[in-house]
């Protein structure tokens, strides 16, 4: 599966962004897909999960409440909307899937085999 993420740009706190992830390829249905970050500096970091057929969501801590990942199989594309934006969620963004993970090594980056290229999110105070 080939995946190609897009939606990242500037936005003031408190401001919204919506990242896609599109697949070509193969059907995301058969895959667990997660965004994950990366700060200046610092290591990947897992953001949010959704099951193969999108009924189950995992999250970061501190994006809970403000982020939703969403799976439209039909459109063969997952989301990550994105509210309250704080400036450290400043990073650049990635989209992953796996067909093997499972639910207790979601947030395990070595787990997705498949990854799309970064998108930069970045957040003015």
């Amino acid at each position: 599966v080939q995946l190609q993420a897009s939606g990242g740009g500037l936005v003031q706190a408190g401001g919204s962004l919506r990242l896609s992830c599109a697949a070509s390829g193969r059907t995301l249905s058969d895959y667990v897909v997660a965004w994950f970050r990366q700060a200046a500096e610092k290591g990947r970091e897992f953001v949010a999960g959704v099951s193969r057929r999108g009924g189950g969501t995992f999250y970061l801590d501190s994006v809970k409440g403000r982020f939703t990942i969403s799976k439209d199989n039909a459109k063969n594309t997952v989301y990550l909307q994105m509210n309250g934006l704080k400036p450290e969620d400043t990073a650049v963004y990635f989209c992953a899937a796996s067909s093997t993970v499972i639910t207790s090594s979601y947030r395990n980056s070595d787990m997705y085999a498949y990854w799309g290229q970064g998108t930069l999110v970045t957040v003015s105070s």
